[in-house]
């Protein structure tokens, strides 16, 4: 009797020792004072916070979708926008934690409006989607689908040039050749006389007059005259008119070339044409390629945010630190350009991406594919709202080539399913340089690039400080080790990378006002510890703690 009260009485302590247990702060357990002896820490299996409600801020992560190669609905190889709507799974499923998806929370679409090129970066008709990209009704359809998947839709909107092909532009050149100054487009477009014509314009010369229209990009694409007040407004109603059909925004093209080679002017005239905007959608959502130095990028930031182009390319800060150069070169800059945007607008935000559909491909500028991942935690791990371009999930490769031309950069999709999309026009690509892997190879792979970016982008959404905080650069005192604490809404966060290939260990006792007690994540080629105060990353690899 006496032996089955002895053992009942221990099965109660070993339930109550349970329950005691489970009733703990998990956030309590694991904090120690600074210095004190603790086992190592492995990241634990966190209890995942809340998303930010993406509603809320234009705070989000964005994919460009080059549509005419993104993916074939209707068997005539060229993507479309149900092709889109296919894959909006892949894009994001509804859930922002299930790592199987990208999840990302917003769409840039390429211009889609009638055009005779399959760029479409030359609208025939801003009224019109191009016949090969679907109707209005499909567009609508988008539109509402993101919206149930809190996703932020944005169209790619050249407003500096139409196509020559434009009946604005056809009713021009036949006012200027006849003299007709009473047709309301003889000043639609900017042109000058031959003896008033400026070194570092192009121009195109309208037959039958002395008139020569400033074409910057092509005799294909003339230049719109923003001193004409009719101008301006019909352009303003091109884009109230996709506010109103749902759009959340737009991707401005060239902002600089509204009055090019005068920034003031054309500063000038986007804080006017934004300001008219947001009184029109207060929650617009709106980013302008200034494709130029700091200096002048962050002059539009009075009107917008801008991309940074110092992130992109294989030669940038991002990829740069990929491939194992200084991780505080990287670090310092970001908290430096952060400053500067704050500086220049206390609401601006920073608009990195590796690469877009005017650059070689990213995916070319690695050797290892753990650069590639290193690449990624870089920029994606950073404050704004970063850009994918589509494919570059995948690794996929493209780049200009002997032939110049920028087709080769906006290759189809290698989704390797019953997908009919093919290269658009003009490409010459050589396919032995393209990945051999493909987007259902990777989908199955664990190991993937493409799950890897879903896990990092979940990884990114927990986090709302990632976003949105105020970045302090570290300096550890080695190359290939550095990182950030990050301040948002009182609370600190931080983020640690190293870049190079052997594992490496920093005190965080070092870091003034900080006490990090929890790793919470890891993602690279290898693992991390906190042990103590002391937090040892593996190489190619970076982590969150708290």
């Amino acid at each position: 009797m006496k032996k089955q009260l002895n053992s009942l009485l221990c099965l109660l302590l070993a339930l109550v020792m349970l329950l005691s247990l489970a009733a703990c702060d998990p956030q309590e357990q694991e904090t120690q004072p600074s210095g004190s002896e603790t086992a190592p820490t492995q990241p634990t299996e966190p209890e995942i916070p809340a998303v930010a409600d993406p509603v809320d801020d234009n705070y989000r992560t964005f994919y460009q979708v080059f549509v005419g190669s993104f993916s074939d609905s209707n068997g005539d190889g060229i993507g479309d926008l149900q092709g889109i709507i296919n894959r909006m799974d892949y894009l994001n499923d509804g859930n922002l934690n299930s790592e199987t998806s990208l999840g990302v929370q917003g769409i840039w679409l390429s211009p889609i409006f009638s055009s005779p090129s399959y760029h479409k970066y030359d609208a025939k008709d801003y009224y019109q989607v191009d016949w090969r990209f679907g109707t209005e009704e499909t567009l609508k359809q988008l539109i509402d689908l993101c919206h149930e998947r809190n996703v932020k839709i944005i169209l790619d909107l050249a407003i500096n040039h139409s196509s020559s092909q434009h009946e604005w532009f056809l009713q021009f050149k036949e006012a200027r050749k006849n003299g007709d100054t009473a047709n309301p487009y003889y000043d639609y477009y900017s042109c000058v006389t031959e003896a008033e014509k400026v070194g570092g314009i192009s121009y195109q010369k309208i037959a039958g007059a002395d008139c020569w229209v400033e074409c910057n990009f092509s005799g294909d694409m003339p230049e719109l005259n923003y001193d004409n007040p009719e101008v301006y407004n019909a352009m303003l109603d091109v884009a109230k008119y996709y506010l109103d059909l749902g759009i959340d925004g737009f991707r401005f093209d060239a902002v600089k070339y509204i009055y090019y080679g005068d920034t003031a002017r054309s500063v000038e005239f986007w804080e006017r044409y934004m300001a008219d905007l947001k009184a029109y959608a207060p929650e617009i959502y709106c980013v302008g390629e200034c494709w130029s130095g700091e200096t002048e990028i962050l002059a539009y930031y009075s009107a917008m945010n801008c991309f940074n182009f110092a992130m992109a390319q294989a030669e940038g800060v991002a990829a740069s630190a990929a491939k194992g150069f200084s991780i505080a070169k990287f670090t310092n800059y970001v908290e430096a350009y952060q400053d500067k945007i704050l500086a220049a607008n206390p609401e601006g935000m920073a608009m990195s991406f590796l690469s877009n559909h005017d650059m070689d491909r990213i995916g070319g500028a690695f050797i290892m594919d753990s650069n590639m991942r290193m690449a990624a935690n870089l920029y994606l791990l950073s404050p704004g709202s970063p850009v994918i371009y589509y494919g570059e999930e995948i690794g996929m490769r493209g780049s200009r080539g002997g032939e110049m031309t920028d087709a080769n950069r906006r290759l189809a999709m290698l989704w390797g399913d019953e997908d009919s999309i093919r290269n658009p026009e003009g490409t010459t690509y050589d396919p032995k340089n393209q990945i051999q892997t493909t987007v259902a190879d990777q989908m199955a792979d664990e190991n993937s690039l493409y799950r890897y970016y879903c896990q990092l982008l979940t990884i990114r959404h927990r986090y709302p400080a990632i976003a949105r905080g105020y970045y302090t650069s570290i300096d550890c005192a080695e190359k290939n080790y550095g990182g950030f604490v990050v301040d948002y809404e009182g609370q600190k966060l931080g983020i640690f990378h190293n870049n190079g290939t052997e594992p490496l260990s920093y005190d965080l006792s070092k870091i003034e006002g900080c006490n990090f007690t929890q790793l919470c994540e890891v993602i690279g080629m290898g693992e991390a510890t906190l042990e103590g105060t002391v937090l040892t990353i593996a190489g190619q690899t970076s982590v969150i703690i708290q």
